[in-house]
């Protein structure tokens, strides 16, 4: 059973296939099962906006036509999220707003603070809606976050990989996910060697016994980096280990004011085979 975590987040958004599957949906419904949570989803459509103050009503109406059509396939998906969760025996809140896309970001990661954990689907695609999303929830909410990729869909926690360079964010991570470390049968700690000089940080050896005190006892393991992709080298152990998570601190760089994920964080949420736990 998961210690500490009563109030799960799970964040889907409509924008076009109400059939689309949500992997974030069964997945978080199948942790708060095992953490006897309560669930928050929020099922938002996206607002479209004109922005040009001179468009032609044919414009201005298809554009409110799909405001429509947006705005009725919202509370359908968090009527079927609602269904299922009462189906589980799970407390569970829905929400649908209707938003254009600032005021869907800020106001998700501003609920996300009010969660012990998040959820969110994948997204591969760097602009879209849910990546928006989920460098929201890392940027801004101070919460964990699980990024989930399609078709794993029940939580399990048999094996667990810990990114671990020594860093404050691999700290952060290593302590916010501890309600999994404890929860899973191994635990390997693995730091990827050859990328970037680890010399100053702390190694795995040393964290090591911080983990034990709390129950955890984790594995530590150097792995050469493949052709100098960090995030490769995570996605192939995770995948020939057969781990069920990856856990690892979010880098976040500022560029030309802007806040950019690092290259490992984007290459890992845009490619994943396994529910990815972050934290900033």
């Amino acid at each position: 059973m998961l210690q500490n975590i009563h109030s799960i987040l799970i964040g889907l958004t409509k924008e076009s296939d109400p059939e689309e599957a949500s992997s974030a949906l069964a997945y978080g419904l199948s942790v708060a099962r095992e953490a006897s949570a309560h669930v928050t989803v929020q099922a938002a459509s996206l607002k479209l906006v004109l922005t040009h103050a001179f468009v032609s009503k044919i414009a201005a109406g298809l554009v409110a036509a799909e405001n429509r059509r947006l705005d009725a396939l919202a509370p359908a998906v968090a009527d079927t999220a609602r269904q299922e969760a009462a189906t589980s025996g799970l407390a569970c809140t829905t929400e649908a707003p209707q938003l254009a896309y600032p005021d869907l970001v800020r106001g998700f990661a501003s609920l996300a603070r009010m969660h012990d954990l998040t959820v969110l689907d994948a997204e591969p695609v760097a602009l879209a809606v849910d990546r928006g999303l989920i460098e929201a929830v890392l940027t801004d909410s101070g919460r964990p976050l699980i990024v989930v990729p399609p078709g794993r869909e029940a939580f399990a926690a048999t094996r667990i990989v810990v990114a671990w360079d020594g860093s404050a964010k691999a700290a952060r991570a290593l302590n916010d996910a501890m309600p999994f470390l404890r929860a899973a049968l191994q635990v390997e700690l693995v730091s990827v060697t050859g990328e970037k000089d680890l010399e100053k940080s702390a190694p795995g050896a040393e964290i090591a016994p911080h983990l034990a005190r709390h129950g955890v006892n984790a594995a530590v393991m150097n792995l050469p980096v493949l052709d100098g992709d960090v995030a490769e080298t995570l996605r192939n152990h995770a995948t020939l280990t057969r781990a069920d998570m990856i856990v690892m601190g979010a880098f976040v760089h500022s560029r030309l004011r802007q806040m950019v994920l690092g290259g490992t964080t984007q290459s890992l949420l845009k490619q994943c085979p396994v529910p990815l736990f972050l934290s900033y």
